[in-house]
């Protein structure tokens, strides 16, 4: 069970390597990942200009329970505008936020990228 729970977690990491890759390629630089505060996780940290985007990543092989952007809850929502609110007090940031979604469907190297900007609101 703890092997499967670690596999999980490192093709997790694995997608959201290669989901910081793609976002990069789309204008947006790299701040974090992995980055975990009390109550939760930020997936990536990043910078779109000067605005500081959280982006929840989000992977399924297939779509055949529903595309993963569904996942979000607004309980789940919740948790990362918790979280993220303590990234910016911890670094005393004060830049503009926006919270965006990246659904994933597939295998590497075949996926299929969803990215849902400014998903929800926070702030």
């Amino acid at each position: 069970m703890a092997n499967n729970a670690h596999t999980a977690r490192a093709r997790g990491t694995a997608i959201e390597q290669i989901a910081a890759q793609w976002l990069c390629q789309q204008g947006l630089t790299l701040v974090t990942q992995n980055h975990y505060v009390k109550g939760g996780e930020l997936d990536l940290v990043m910078r779109d200009g000067d605005i500081l985007v959280f982006v929840e990543v989000k992977h399924r092989t297939t779509a055949r329970y529903g595309h993963p952007l569904e996942t979000i809850t607004y309980q789940k929502q919740q948790r990362l505008v918790r979280a993220a609110k303590l990234y910016i007090a911890r670094g005393g940031l004060s830049s503009p936020c926006r919270f965006d979604i990246l659904g994933i469907i597939g295998k590497p190297p075949d996926l299929d990228y969803h990215w849902v900007k400014a998903a929800f609101d926070a702030f």
